[in-house]
Parts: structure tokens; C-alpha cells; sequence
């Protein structure tokens, strides 16, 4: 069994759109280990994108992660990283199959309602980063 970080980002949460992600996301064969709805804080956010650090929109992600709570979850199950990713769809919604998740409930290309481990070097980077808050 593979793991993956899923955060539902701060356009979704504040839309109420968590219900219905969860949803998808279970129904899509994937096990929620772990959740918490938190305001990330800057460091943690900082952390969590510093990959991005030299980046001309790495401010950006960090103002808009941290601008209102988000739902930080583990995700379990068979090839869970490539099957969390299929879900969530393209990055840009407009470019997003019909029924993944940022096709749904993205608001734009930075809004993009979700966010998933893209290898698992990424995913246990950023479990790691985020296990203090499910203590």
C-alpha cells in the first residue's frame, strides 16, 4: 500500500466543498488515514514549498496556502500517488478531464481547490513536514 499527502486548499474549504472531495476521494478506492482542518502556518508553508523557493510565484503559494484553513489528509491505497493525481485532474481546471476534482471545484489555475504528491520522494517529504499537526 502506497501513501500520499492530499491538502484541500483554502478556495475549496471556504466554499464547503470538503464533503464532496472526500467523497470522490473515497469512492475512488482511496483510504483517509489521517485529516485535520488547520491554518497552515508561514513556516510550515515555507517548508512545505521550499522546492519553489526560487520561483517567481513561490510567494504567491505561500500567501494563498496560508490565507484560511485547509484539510491536510494521508491518503492510503494501491498506487495511491498515481490514482490520488488522475483524480485531481490537470493543474489548470480548464485543462482538467470532466469529473476530476479540479475540473469540479477549482476556481483557477492557482485556485485549484487541491493539492497531491506528485512521486514518493515528494509525498514523504511532505508527510513528514506535516506530521507535527496531526499530533
Amino acid at each position: 500500500m502506497e501513501t500520499t499527502l492530499c491538502i484541500i486548499k483554502p478556495d475549496a474549504v471556504k466554499n464547503g466543498f470538503e464533503d464532496q472531495i472526500n467523497k470522490k476521494i473515497t469512492s475512488s478506492g482511496l483510504e483517509i488515514l489521517k485529516s485535520k482542518k488547520i491554518s497552515l502556518t508561514e513556516e510550515i508553508a515555507m517548508n512545505f514549498y521550499n522546492e519553489h523557493s526560487s520561483k517567481p510565484f513561490y510567494n504567491e503559494l505561500v500567501e494563498f496556502i496560508t490565507s484560511g484553513e485547509v484539510i491536510v489528509q494521508v491518503l492510503q491505497g494501491e498506487n495511491a500517488i498515481k490514482s490520488y493525481r488522475a483524480l485531481m485532474g490537470s493543474t489548470n481546471p480548464e485543462e482538467a478531464e470532466e469529473g476530476t476534482l479540479r475540473k469540479l471545484f477549482a476556481e483557477s489555475l492557482s485556485r485549484n481547490a487541491v493539492h497531491g504528491s506528485d512521486s514518493q520522494e515528494s509525498a514523504m517529504r511532505e508527510i513528514a513536514i506535516m506530521e507535527d499537526i496531526f499530533r
